[in-house]
């Protein structure tokens, strides 16, 4: 019989292995077809074990079913439903549209399959072996699920359009001839995006892709220590969370939980750069103990991110960077241990809201991170800081932020600004401790005074009106620059006491002229 002969009246055709037999007659059926022998060892679809013709059916038998297949017995829907069984031959249904229901587990395939373009409701290959998987612009109206499988020769899924939910927890994926292990580029996903405990040999590539709930790669191991990037998704939109943390192992699946506390867990580990720039993502970004090993080249890139909650809780990367130019975060929940030292983080025009510490964060350590962050001096770190904490009601730790600002400044200055610097911070620390220039005030109108009186009554100018010696007063004449108490004008010191009397009036006019500029910036910042 040649093939569509009577295959509309569900004849059998004539050319069919056993295998394919029943495989056809499941499909009419929708029942299951198993052909595994039970035993766990030669079962595995990704060891070495050969399977015989007794379990082998042709790649063309299975598209002709999937595109062309028979009708379903009376009161049945047909599917194609296959364990244990091996296509021999290249699964090509590119440009299709294949209406029934498809899942195979435990399969292994022989040549790559070819789904480009190709339209299904749904597809399912759960803990399949298959040597590639092209699938750029397929269409699913329901789930693609792949975990479990292994795929030698990488995934292509660039411009995949994915109506509910892409599956690939605990996948094996090499790289193909790109260096790519998935391209996903331009992928959209109508609902989550589950990936984890992923093993990817490989750059992963999500640039421009779409995820309508949330993207999860708990336990994912991302390995590209060879190239420049393991995850590669700028411009990644997910509309609620993407997880960057570790999974439960031995339970039940933990997807959008928290391991519970006492569950063996599985890190998510990544060696290789991550890029992440002008990501949206419309929950948070999640990083709870997130494992980083990049070469110094490497870096966590987060420019331009834009997201309501960045949990950087991570393990701190021992090289490579950690890059938040132009970021804008609501609250930022981190921990002091998480970030990286000097010259390896970079936040110029990183932009938050709340500053939320998990564990001790002192204001040490929080200058200590700005500081890391501005190998050269930028007051934009500093600023920014000072206006969170003055938000949150610390006062007292914003003037702090300010000073050590200053101070940071000054170190940039000639050294005529060094020393008028040095003045300012000794006087009364740039005008954000003010109190300091009365203390100064007093000591040295003490001083004085004592000095004054010690020296004795001076000469006078010999008018008649003069007002009587009063060395308190002169010695406080001296020290005020612009009122005049009238001491000065008439009394005139001899000898050193002239040296004595210019100190007091050039340490006078440093301390009013501090007092002023710290009250401008106080005024300036209400």
């Amino acid at each position: 019989m040649t093939e569509g002969a009577g295959i509309r009246d569900g004849d059998l055709p004539d050319d069919l292995t056993a295998a394919e037999a029943g495989m056809w007659q499941a499909f009419r059926n929708g029942s299951v077809y198993d052909l595994s022998s039970g035993d766990a060892v030669v079962d595995d679809p990704h060891g070495g074990h050969p399977w015989g013709s007794e379990r082998t059916v042709r790649a063309r038998i299975v598209c002709w079913l999937l595109l062309d297949g028979p009708p379903a017995l009376a009161g049945r829907v047909s599917s194609l439903k296959l364990t244990g069984v091996q296509i021999s031959g290249s699964l090509d249904l590119a440009g299709g549209t294949v209406t029934p229901y498809v899942e195979l587990r435990s399969c292994r395939f022989e040549r790559e399959v070819l789904l480009p373009e190709a339209q299904f409701k749904t597809l399912r290959l759960v803990n399949c072996s298959v040597p590639r998987l092209e699938a750029a612009r397929v269409h699913t109206e329901g789930d693609l699920h792949l975990p479990r499988c292994r795929f030698l020769g990488g995934i292509r899924l660039t411009d995949a359009h994915i109506g509910t939910d892409l599956l690939l927890n605990q996948a094996v994926v090499y790289q193909d001839r790109t260096g790519r292990s998935i391209a996903a580029d331009g992928m959209t996903v109508g609902q989550d995006l589950q990936a984890e405990m992923l093993e990817s040999h490989g750059e992963l590539s999500l640039r421009s892709a779409q995820v309508g709930v949330s993207l999860s790669l708990r336990g994912a191991r991302l390995r590209n220590p060879y190239s420049r990037l393991a995850l590669n998704a700028p411009q990644l939109t997910v509309e609620r969370t993407l997880y960057l943390t570790p999974a439960g192992v031995g339970g039940p699946q933990l997807a959008g939980r928290t391991p519970a506390r006492g569950t063996r867990i599985q890190y998510f580990e990544c060696q290789g750069g991550v890029r992440l720039d002008d990501g949206r993502f419309g929950d948070a970004v999640d990083l709870e103990r997130a494992r980083f090993t990049f070469t110094d080249e490497q870096e966590l890139s987060l420019r331009r991110v834009q997201v309501p909650e960045l949990r950087f809780l991570g393990e701190r990367p021992q090289r490579g960077k950690v890059v938040l130019s132009g970021a804008r975060i609501v609250n930022l929940v981190d921990r002091a241990s998480s970030w990286p030292g000097p010259g390896s983080l970079h936040m110029p025009g990183f932009a938050y809201e709340n500053l939320v510490p998990q564990g001790p964060f002192s204001l040490a350590e929080r200058l200590e991170w700005v500081s890391a962050a501005t190998a050269e001096y930028h007051p934009e770190p500093y600023e920014r800081l000072a206006a969170v904490l003055r938000a949150s009601g610390e006062d007292e730790d914003a003037r702090e932020v300010l000073l050590a600002k200053q101070r940071r400044r000054r170190e940039t200055l000639p050294p005529a600004g060094k020393f008028w610097g040095y003045a300012q911070d000794l006087a009364v620390a740039y005008g954000y401790r003010p109190g300091r220039a009365a203390v100064w005030m007093a000591v040295l109108w003490a001083a004085g005074t004592l000095a004054f009186a010690y020296a004795g009554r001076p000469r006078t100018g010999g008018s008649a009106g003069d007002p009587p010696w009063n060395p308190a007063l002169f010695a406080l004449d001296l020290l005020l620059p612009v009122i005049d108490l009238g001491q000065v004008g008439v009394w005139h010191l001899d000898g050193g006491w002239q040296w004595l009397a210019a100190a007091l009036v050039l340490l006078g006019w440093i301390l009013a002229t501090t007092v002023a500029a710290g009250a401008t910036r106080l005024l300036r910042r209400s």
